[in-house]
Formats: C-alpha cells, sequence, structure tokens
C-alpha cells in the first residue's frame, strides 16, 4: 500500500487526511489521484467501499481557488443518500483549505437550495434530476467548472438517467476534467467516455485485489439470540489485543457496545450519529489502545487504516461481498496475519456461500465456544504469563516470601491462588440485543458484474425510478415524483442504518 504522503498531496488536505484517519491510499486512490492530479480524464471502476470519493475528491479540491466564488467542481451522484454521504466526506477534505461544499438534491426546498447557490459555493454534489431542474431555471451556474465527476455512473443508467447525464456536461465548459466512476462499462458508458471525455485514463480495481491473503476467515453458526454470549466467550478466548466488530445499524453498535462495557470489556462505538470529534476521540483511543475493541457500522469504519488490528468480528454478515472484503482488510497488515470470524445464522448459509463464491476464498467452519471453554481460556492467558515471568528469571526478591507460603500451604493450592489472582474474572451480566434481520441471497441478488441488480447491495435504493417489472419508468414526471417520495424514505432508512 502506498502512504498519500507519497502521492505528493498538499499539506491542507494531508492535515485532513490526518485528522479523518486515513493513512494508506486503497488502490483506486493510489492509482487516480496521480492522474487526476495531472489534470487527465479518467474512468475508474470500482464497487462502492473502495475509496472512490476520496481517489476524485483529492484531485478536485487541489484544483480549487478558494478566493474565487463561483462553482469549480461538480459531483454527480444518482441519489440523495449517495450525494449527501459524497458531500460529507468532500468537506471533511476540503475543511483545511477553506473549500465549501453544497448538496443539491430533490426534496429539498427550491427557493433555499437557489439562496445556497448563490452563496458561491466551491463545488457542488447532485442528483441528476435536481441539477437538470436548476439549469433549466438557470438558478446555477456552471460556466466556471474545471472539474466534472460522474459517481456511480451504472447506477444512473438503471435510473433511466442517462439522457440527464449528457445534457449536464454538455453544459459545462468544454474545457474541463472528467473522471467517470462506475462498477461495471455497459455501452450506454462506454458511449459517454468515447464522446464526452478527452482520450481517458483507464483505472481499474477488482475486488480480489482487496482480497488480503494473509486473514484467517473462520464462520461461526448461530442464532440471533446466541449471538453476543458467543462473541464475548471468542472475544476471552481470543484475547485480541486491537478488534473491531462490525454491526449493522446504529442502534446494534450502541447495544454492543453497551453489554460489552458491562462485562469488562474496553469498549467504545462509532456510527454516523457521532460528531467527528467524537469520532476521532475514540478513534485516538483505539490506536493508542486505551480501548482494545472498536465497534463499528460499514460508513463509520469507512477508510479506516488502524495499524496492530488483530480481530475483525462480523457479528452481522453485511449486505454485499464487497463489503466484507472492505471489513476483513481492517486486519491483516503490514505482512502481519489476522482473524475474521463471522456470525451467521442458519438462514445466512447461502449468503455465506455467495460471498465465498465471488470473493474466491474459503471460509472455515468453527464451533461456537461455551463459557467453561471462555473461562478455561482466560486461565490459559494468566498461564502464559506467569510462565513469561518465570522464564525471565528475575524473581530473587521474591523467593523468600514464596517459600514461607509453601510453608503453610501446598504448591497446587499456592499457583491456584495466583492464577485466581490474576485471571480477569468476566462479569457474566445478561444483555439481549434487538434483532436485526438476516440477510438472504434472494434480496441481494445472484450476479456479481452488475447490472440492475445493485451489485449485492439489496433493499433500499433499488426500485427509485423503476416500474414495476423493474425498468426505468418512461414517465419522467412520475419517475420524480416516485423517487422524491423513495428517496425521504430511504433516507430515514439509511440513517436508522448507519
Amino acid at each position: 500500500m502506498t502512504t498519500f504522503n507519497a502521492l505528493g498531496i498538499s499539506k491542507p488536505i494531508m492535515k485532513a487526511l490526518e485528522k479523518m484517519g486515513f493513512e494508506e491510499a486503497t488502490p483506486i486512490q493510489e492509482q487516480t489521484i496521480p492522474l487526476g492530479l495531472q489534470g487527465k480524464d479518467v474512468i475508474g471502476q470500482a464497487q462502492t467501499g473502495t475509496g472512490k470519493t476520496a481517489a476524485f475528491g483529492i484531485p478536485m479540491i487541489e484544483k480549487i481557488d478558494q478566493d474565487l466564488k463561483k462553482i469549480q467542481g461538480l459531483i454527480v451522484a444518482p441519489t440523495r443518500e449517495l450525494a449527501i454521504q459524497v458531500s460529507e466526506e468532500i468537506h471533511r477534505l476540503g475543511k483545511f483549505k477553506g473549500v465549501r461544499t453544497l448538496p443539491v438534491y430533490g426534496g429539498q426546498h427550491m427557493e433555499r437550495q437557489i439562496r445556497a447557490l448563490k452563496d458561491g459555493p466551491h463545488i457542488v454534489v447532485a442528483t441528476p434530476g435536481r441539477l437538470l431542474d436548476h439549469l433549466r431555471r438557470k438558478t446555477i451556474n456552471v460556466s466556471g467548472v474545471h472539474t466534472a465527476v460522474l459517481d456511480e455512473a451504472d447506477e444512473m443508467l438503471n435510473m433511466g438517467f442517462i439522457d440527464d447525464i449528457r445534457d449536464i456536461l454538455k453544459a459545462i465548459p468544454e474545457q474541463r476534467q472528467t473522471l467517470l466512476f462506475s462498477a461495471t462499462m455497459p455501452k450506454e458508458i462506454r458511449d459517454i467516455a468515447a464522446t464526452l471525455m478527452k482520450k481517458p485514463e483507464e483505472v481499474k480495481v477488482k475486488s480480489k485485489e482487496m482480497t488480503v491473503s494473509n486473514i484467517d476467515q473462520s464462520f461461526v453458526e448461530v442464532q440471533e439470540r446466541q449471538k453476543f454470549d458467543t462473541l464475548t466467550n471468542l472475544l476471552d478466548i481470543h484475547a485480541p489485543e486491537l478488534a473491531i466488530i462490525f454491526g449493522r445499524t446504529k442502534k446494534r453498535v450502541d447495544e454492543v457496545t453497551e453489554g460489552l462495557s458491562a462485562r469488562g470489556f474496553r469498549a467504545e462505538g462509532i456510527h454516523g450519529d457521532l460528531t467527528q470529534g467524537k469520532r476521532m476521540s475514540v478513534l485516538n483511543k483505539f490506536k493508542s489502545g486505551r480501548i482494545e475493541i472498536l465497534v463499528a457500522t460499514d460508513v463509520a469504519a469507512r477508510g479506516l487504516d488502524i495499524s496492530g488490528v488483530t480481530h475483525v468480528y462480523n457479528l452481522d454478515i453485511p449486505q454485499d461481498p464487497e463489503s466484507y472484503v472492505h471489513r476483513i482488510g481492517r486486519t491483516g497488515r503490514a505482512g502481519k496475519t489476522g482473524e475474521a470470524i463471522s456470525f451467521i445464522t442458519p438462514r445466512e448459509m447461502p449468503h455465506l456461500h455467495l460471498i465465498e463464491k465471488v470473493t474466491k476464498s474459503k471460509v472455515k467452519r468453527m464451533q461456537a465456544p461455551s463459557f467453561d471453554e471462555a473461562r478455561r481460556g482466560q486461565q490459559q492467558l494468566t498461564v502464559e504469563k506467569l510462565t513469561s515471568t518465570i522464564e525471565k528469571k528475575e524473581l530473587q526478591d521474591y523467593r523468600e516470601t514464596a517459600t514461607e507460603l509453601l510453608d503453610q500451604y501446598d504448591s497446587v493450592t499456592v499457583v491456584a491462588a495466583a492464577l485466581k489472582l490474576m485471571t480477569k474474572e468476566r462479569r457474566n451480566t445478561p444483555v439481549t440485543l434487538s434483532s436485526v434481520q438476516p440477510v438472504s441471497v434472494k434480496r441481494t441478488g445472484g450476479n456479481n458484474k452488475g447490472g440492475g441488480n445493485k451489485k449485492f447491495r439489496g433493499g433500499g435504493d433499488n426500485n427509485r425510478g423503476f416500474s414495476r417489472k423493474g425498468k426505468p419508468s418512461r414517465n419522467r414526471k412520475f419517475q420524480n415524483k416516485r423517487g422524491s417520495n423513495n428517496n425521504n424514505n430511504n433516507n430515514n432508512n439509511r440513517k436508522q442504518n448507519q
């Protein structure tokens, strides 16, 4: 892996990256950022969760003149959720350079957006429909745009926005840099690259390039109600130096964190509701070893690069194989080995097989340990500490007291007392987690090549702007109205789940 420092990034952005907890560039960032900084057009083929936002955001921010109060960068994203997410990350990346970012999407009050656009943001992140509305009303000035980004272009194609994308690109100055990102490259996306981009360089990142070979992958088949006890038993046996536990929802993260603390573990959680300051405080504690366990949602943990993580626990299996690869990649860094353990309910076994197929890796079955096995595991750690102390042979000052003890008690009793004193006896406080729905293959689809099935994500935004048969709606008025309603619902769902 390449560090961001090696890519020639300016000090304000490096400061932002450090504050965000990003240290090493992902493959898509490593390949795209140098091309972007050279002003070249780029076609990037990469899935969600590979670090695309920083890949296109950093070159864009580097070129922004913060003294010029006009739109210089434009990012088009398929959904309001992605637009908000990208806008927030661009804001964090450009914070110390003074770059102002504005998300523009349907469902917001138009007059409020018009006022915000008049304030002169440097970068606008917009959904296609609302951006076209502003272009037609002449309430957005894109004459100063020098960098344009199309994010998740195949998703915009699936949602019926391909003509809108062409119209948007034609409205921007021809002397611009264009970066296009898409998980798949259907003909229509290739046509845009051929007709509206200038000799684009291609960057392609496959999931297998992100799979880390030195990670021992296992799963334990367990009922939902037994997950937490199984987790704490495994933590006692493994005794990880630093561990990350992934949960699917913010509520899940909060409940697991509280439960672990109740049982005597040093754990804290991060998710989308935390302020940036609180998030950084938790990450700093984790990096310095003041807490041993970090509980996180996918979104909160995206881009984390913390050395020394020995174990990753997927308390809830992720919705898609790309997220699985991203999660387990938090361990096994810098040539070290790591362990990744996933908790699979019986109904989720087909989904695990799908992950194995897509990631081309075998996940070994392990038995759920009992409480007695966990207790013996804790005792074994104490034995190892005692053995290590004995081997150091620095006991001369303690021998006289030890001899006195052995005059009063037999050796087995003395050693047993030492083990009891040194062993961390876990509080067996009852903990009950709220249930989460199991992931099923039916929800996520079976074709990892993409197309219209949302790349295994399942649920959520799949059907926005679609007719009952899954084809883009031809009635644009109906589509936009329906998309707006779905946006509201999905935004609420996304807030709950991240």
